[in-house]
């Protein structure tokens, strides 16, 4: 079941899950059923099912599931319980009612609004709680209005206003003990007051940070920005730490080239080359890189940004005029990224892939181990083609260092370029796994280069 979040006794079900077999009828029940016992073991003693709907009220008439998708889900909450047994069935319907509610009293947005739960209601949906969006503060009487129409606890009418930054979004639900409801409304004990003191310290530097540089991120999905969402949020999270706001500069890399790469990066704290796949873009990638090599900017590579930075070093440095990757140029006569041997006979789609997380050991005194303070990490992959180890003596006598290895294939995942002030690829994508209370120590450390090199 696509979209499903299965824990041992707790499981969130998005809308895309059910949406999934929308139009489908019957055969969509049977298929359900048919892979039910797939998602939900049925050892399990209990279950509770957190259902999320969003209900889109700033149009006219009011936005709703479609008919046959809210009609199919009192059907699966029937199912779960007659296929599991249990006693204990809980079912927390939360809707997410977005638009200007504040209008509620007297506007059309906040009929429609009503309408739209009301219509969930007649199709045997009764929500538990209601997550107002809205741009204003809600009024206690407003609040017990909604209660009163959508046959909702006036406690469980939650305001959802705008803010600085999403991360504060989780402040203002517990200021209104959301998280209370939920444990009420689940049985579950509420046995200690949460601790908020780390998040609530992070959002004030989100906020008020003390400083502010601009990172250039050189990528191709740059016209549309949350192809990238993983390492801006990673930026959030190490701007953090180094109490400083990280701007992002998105530079399309078909648009750069060695004519104008100073034009466009000059005034770049730091330059980072993202991940992508296939050769579009690939030379101005290139460009950028170079620039960051040779003028000493503060660089980062991540997965494609690596083996560009390993292609512009062995055309530049080791003279090897039409070094590539076999991706982008299968007969180039330098492939110094390519497929492991034993993946070239795969022809499976994905096959060749490598995906999930694999164990690394880092050089000791490189700038990789000093970020993480440890010398063996465990980062996750999804990429193809490898840095060739048959160009490792050349890359290192040169000056471009393998400071991290796969301890069981010998696969090169980090390189570094000595002597310049901060110079690293990874073939892994460290932004999977940064968080905000663990951002990853690789942001945090390139932050800080840059920083350092922006002179603040």
């Amino acid at each position: 079941m696509g979209g499903a979040m299965f824990g041992d006794n707790l499981s969130f079900i998005s809308d895309t899950t059910i949406a999934a077999c929308n139009g489908q009828g019957c055969a969509m029940k049977d298929k359900f059923r048919e892979n039910f016992h797939i998602a939900f073991p049925a050892a399990l003693a209990s279950l509770a099912l957190i259902l999320v709907l969003t209900l889109r009220t700033d149009v006219t008439p009011a936005e709703i599931p479609p008919y046959n998708l809210i009609q199919i889900i009192p059907y699966v909450l029937v199912l779960i319980g007659g296929i599991i047994g249990i006693n204990v069935f809980i079912v927390l319907l939360i809707g997410i009612v977005s638009g200007a509610v504040i209008a509620l009293a007297t506007g059309a947005t906040g009929q429609t609004g009503i309408l739209a739960v009301k219509a969930l209601l007649e199709n045997g949906l009764q929500p538990d709680i209601l997550v107002l969006r809205t741009e204003h503060p809600l009024s206690t009487n407003l609040r017990r209005k909604v209660a009163l129409f959508c046959n909702v606890d006036a406690n469980a009418v939650m305001e959802s206003i705008d803010v600085p930054t999403i991360y504060e979004v989780p402040l203002k639900m517990h200021e209104q003990h959301l998280d209370e409801v939920v444990l009420d409304k689940l049985n579950l004990p509420a046995e200690k007051e949460p601790d908020m003191a780390a998040w609530t310290a992070f959002v004030e530097k989100v906020k008020h940070p003390a400083k502010k540089i601009e990172i250039a991120l050189v990528g191709k999905y740059t016209e549309l920005p949350d192809a990238y969402k993983s390492i801006c949020e990673s930026f959030i999270h190490a701007g953090a730490v180094n109490d400083c706001k990280v701007k992002l500069r998105y530079v399309n890399s078909e648009k750069i080239d060695d004519a104008n790469v100073d034009e466009i990066l000059g005034r770049m704290a730091g330059i980072l080359v993202a991940p992508g796949f296939g050769n579009r873009g690939i030379e101005g990638k290139i460009a950028a890189v170079k620039y960051a090599r040779e003028h000493g900017v503060p660089f980062m590579g991540i997965c494609l940004g690596m083996q560009c930075a390993v292609i512009e070093f062995a055309r530049n440095v080791l003279k090897m005029k039409d070094a590539n990757s076999t991706e982008m140029e299968p007969s180039t006569k330098h492939p110094v990224i390519d497929l492991m041997e034993e993946q070239k006979g795969v022809t499976a789609k994905g096959g060749t892939m490598r995906l999930g997380a694999y164990p690394c050991t880092l050089k000791r005194g490189s700038k990789v181990a000093a970020a993480y303070g440890k010398l063996h990490i465990s980062e996750r992959h999804r990429h193809r083609y490898e840095f060739n180890n048959d160009y490792m003596a050349a890359f290192e006598g040169a000056g471009m260092q393998a400071v991290g290895i796969n301890p069981d294939t010998g696969l090169v995942e980090v390189v570094e370029v000595e002597g310049h002030p901060w110079f690293v690829g990874t073939q892994y994508h460290p932004e999977y796994k940064s968080t905000v209370q663990r951002p990853h120590p690789l942001f945090v450390a390139f932050v800080a280069a840059a920083l350092k090199y922006s002179g603040n």
